[in-house]
Protein backbone atom coordinates (compact mmCIF):
# COMPACT_ATOMS: atom_id res chain seq x y z
CA UNK A 1 0.00 0.00 0.00
CA UNK A 2 1.27 3.51 -0.69
CA UNK A 3 1.56 6.03 1.66
CA UNK A 4 -1.33 7.88 -0.18
CA UNK A 5 -3.51 4.68 0.42
CA UNK A 6 -3.18 5.27 4.00
CA UNK A 7 -5.52 8.76 3.89
CA UNK A 8 -9.75 8.18 4.23
CA UNK A 9 -10.71 8.07 0.31
CA UNK A 10 -14.47 8.59 -0.42
CA UNK A 11 -16.40 7.88 -3.29
CA UNK A 12 -18.66 11.01 -4.59
CA UNK A 13 -21.97 11.03 -3.24
CA UNK A 14 -23.81 10.53 -7.00
CA UNK A 15 -21.29 7.29 -7.35
CA UNK A 16 -23.41 4.27 -8.97
CA UNK A 17 -22.70 0.68 -11.01
CA UNK A 18 -20.55 1.94 -13.96
CA UNK A 19 -20.64 5.54 -13.24
CA UNK A 20 -17.42 7.08 -13.37
CA UNK A 21 -16.62 8.75 -10.35
CA UNK A 22 -14.05 10.61 -8.18
CA UNK A 23 -12.84 9.81 -4.84
CA UNK A 24 -11.38 12.76 -2.36
CA UNK A 25 -9.76 12.09 0.70
CA UNK A 26 -8.31 14.89 3.34
CA UNK A 27 -4.67 15.62 3.10
CA UNK A 28 -2.95 17.24 5.82
CA UNK A 29 -2.53 20.38 3.75
CA UNK A 30 -4.88 19.70 0.97
CA UNK A 31 -7.29 17.97 -0.66
CA UNK A 32 -6.86 15.08 -2.70
CA UNK A 33 -8.74 13.89 -6.03
CA UNK A 34 -8.51 10.66 -7.93
CA UNK A 35 -10.25 8.61 -10.67
CA UNK A 36 -12.16 6.08 -8.91
CA UNK A 37 -11.52 3.54 -11.76
CA UNK A 38 -7.84 4.52 -12.28
CA UNK A 39 -6.42 4.81 -8.97
CA UNK A 40 -2.67 4.29 -10.97
CA UNK A 41 -2.66 7.13 -12.47
CA UNK A 42 -2.07 9.27 -9.09
CA UNK A 43 -3.92 11.90 -7.82
CA UNK A 44 -4.67 16.13 -7.40
CA UNK A 45 -3.98 18.08 -4.71
CA UNK A 46 -5.73 21.31 -4.01
CA UNK A 47 -5.57 23.65 -1.70
CA UNK A 48 -8.64 24.17 1.23
CA UNK A 49 -9.48 27.71 -0.40
CA UNK A 50 -9.26 25.96 -4.12
CA UNK A 51 -11.81 23.04 -2.80
CA UNK A 52 -14.07 25.83 -1.05
CA UNK A 53 -14.11 27.78 -4.60
CA UNK A 54 -14.39 24.17 -6.26
CA UNK A 55 -17.76 23.28 -4.33
CA UNK A 56 -19.38 26.25 -4.04
CA UNK A 57 -19.52 26.71 -8.05
CA UNK A 58 -20.34 23.06 -8.59
CA UNK A 59 -23.25 24.60 -6.16
CA UNK A 60 -24.41 27.28 -8.32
Amino acid sequence: MSTIDAYAWRKGSRSTGNNSCVEVAPLPASTGIRDTKDRRRGHLEITPAAWHELLCALRD
